[in-house]
């Protein structure tokens, strides 16, 4: 996502047209999405000496496709697959996780199960994959390996979702979805930002209830910070760290700030952020790498245009760790870590997303020795 640009005029006639009802309109579907409606704000030019790392592979480039996020699940004969939402072809990708190379597409364009609008955020979570889609404004659930449709929820909440993040309970999942509403447009088609009071719904939870023979969702609440320090103003990437109890939620508007926000599980801003005085572009995938200690690192993404750089910060302090950057990987929007060993990956690998295009593997080996990381035993 992207800058928004935000002109009193127009704000005040999309209030108007909000009327009484405290809540802006559900934004019509448009085929791009806001980072390629609006020119980013201007940056220096990056100069900073950061470790380089050289990629495991890069998928093949699909630029048809517009490649969004990864997702990796591992089957019962131990075959990694990648899994990627291709927003403008309506479809997932999947990948060999050990590899890179193609194996086969997933879906088609349409509203029924199985089928796909603008698949953005993505998850595997269990023998199950999460879908957010942003113009079915819902989520939907398929199970691994046949994708099969088991569960779709939100389409009644939901305006223009993006990104997800799923903690597994003993009762089932919370799915945590961000939502992106606008208050419509300017004359020049930018988005306009609702006012603060109105972002209150930024993130949606609704907790899934897993039966022996199908899911049942439900909603558990809605939330977002009212202050001008906590409000979300642009939303997509979302990850959770329940052992301490902590959200990170990527503030993606590039007019305002750079940075992550820290809320709670229960949606309480928590009064801090972070990020800001590192990233130098907008701020985007986010994951956790845990540790059998308790410890271990916050996995953010900042989202040059030239070269993507990956900052990490300490699981508990939230303290800047070191940062890393791969030899080609550019522009990246989703990320997604893969903690379990393999024959290629022993100590785990992050994929992400290519410019749009494909996706790359980071041996969890290169970025722990060139950041000189403690040794991390998974749980």
């Amino acid at each position: 996502m992207t800058p928004i640009r935000t002109l009193l005029p127009a704000l005040v006639a999309s209030l108007l047209v909000t009327g009484c009802t405290g809540k802006p309109p559900a934004a019509a579907a448009d085929a791009r999405d806001a980072d390629e409606k609006a020119t980013p704000a201007a940056t220096a030019p990056d100069t900073r000496d950061i470790p380089v790392i050289q990629e495991a592979f890069l998928t093949p480039m699909t630029p048809a496709d517009n490649i969004d996020s990864p997702a990796s699940w591992t089957t019962p004969e131990g075959q990694r697959w990648l899994i990627a939402t291709a927003k403008a072809t309506d479809r997932l990708v999947v990948y060999d996780g050990q590899t890179g190379a193609h194996l086969r597409e997933v879906g088609t364009t349409g509203e029924g199960a199985g089928q796909f609008k603008r698949p953005n955020g993505i998850a595997v979570v269990d023998d199950m994959v999460f879908i957010v889609e942003r113009d079915n404004h819902r989520v939907q659930v398929l199970s691994l390996p046949d994708f099969a449709p088991v569960l779709t929820f939100a389409a009644e909440q939901l305006q223009k979702p993006y990104g997800l993040w799923v903690n597994k309970t003993d009762a089932g999942y919370q799915v945590y979805v961000t939502d992106a509403y606008m208050a419509g447009e300017d004359a020049q088609g930018e988005d306009i930002l609702p006012p603060l009071d109105q972002l209150d719904e930024r993130v949606w939870r609704f907790d899934v209830a897993r039966n022996v023979a199908a899911l049942s969702a439900k909603v558990g609440g809605n939330f977002g910070d009212a202050s001008p320090e906590g409000a979300l103003r642009v939303v997509e990437s979302i990850w959770g760290d329940p052992a301490n109890d902590r959200l990170l939620i990527a503030e993606e508007d590039e007019t305002y700030a750079n940075e992550l926000k820290v809320y709670d599980l229960a949606g309480k801003y928590a009064g801090k952020t972070i990020g800001r005085d590192v990233f130098k572009a907008q701020s985007e995938g986010i994951m956790l790498k845990t540790c059998a200690d308790g410890s271990g690192w916050w996995l953010t993404t900042e989202q040059g245009k030239g070269r993507t750089v990956f900052h990490l910060f300490d699981r508990k302090t939230l303290a800047h760790t070191g940062a890393v950057t791969g030899a080609k990987v550019a522009n990246t929007d989703g990320i997604w870590l893969d903690a379990s060993a393999s024959e290629r990956f022993p100590d785990g690998v992050l994929y992400a997303v290519h410019d749009d295009q494909g996706v790359v593997a980071l041996d969890w080996r290169d970025i722990s020795k060139s950041l000189q990381l403690p040794a991390c035993q998974t749980p």
